[in-house]
């Protein structure tokens, strides 16, 4: 059966219209959002600290796991908007259950250590970071298709000799 993801940017205001349009093409709905990960805390917003949130996707697996995403995305909004809405690693702890998380694209933690040549043993600490939170069995590393953006094919490549090393699955992902 055909199935289709939506993730909006720190948002979920487009679930229930998908959700529905979804049902009517007989088309199983992912409900999801690219959640802004704070640098350091939701709390702090400095300016050349904080403007940068990572990105991770973060895909309902259950009914719990789809209302801890309004929760997240609620805080997001209501305590760590600084430019964008953020959430943190430490409210992301607190309702990761039924949440599935893909490392996200350029703009991810993983995928920047990468690209920005960290050492390895920084890029194995800041994996093991998500894989602390999520599990291997929810956490995915995300691979996607931009040919024209410099240095996609090198984190593909890298990321999938990570998912063997960590015995971490990946999933191939595509803006539609």
């Amino acid at each position: 059966s055909s199935a289709i993801a939506l993730t909006d940017n720190g948002v979920m205001y487009g679930a229930i219209e998908f959700y529905k349009a979804c049902q009517k093409e007989g088309i199983k709905p992912i409900i999801g959002m690219e959640a802004y990960i704070a640098p350091r805390s939701l709390y702090k917003k400095e300016f050349k600290s904080d403007g940068r949130p990572w990105t991770l996707v973060l895909l309902a697996e259950t009914q719990e796991g789809y209302q801890n995403l309004l929760k997240l995305s609620s805080i997001a909004h209501m305590e760590g908007m600084y430019y964008k809405p953020r959430i943190d690693l430490e409210v992301l702890e607190k309702y990761k259950k039924g949440l599935i998380a893909l490392s996200g694209g350029f703009s991810g933690e993983i995928p920047h250590a990468i690209l920005e040549g960290f050492l390895d043993e920084d890029i194995e600490k800041v994996i093991k970071k998500y894989l602390d939170i999520f599990g291997k069995n929810n956490f995915f590393f995300e691979l996607s298709y931009h040919p024209n953006l410099p240095g996609q094919l090198e984190l593909n490549e890298k990321l999938t000799e990570l998912g063997e090393q960590f015995k971490v699955e990946t999933v191939v992902a595509q803006n539609s």
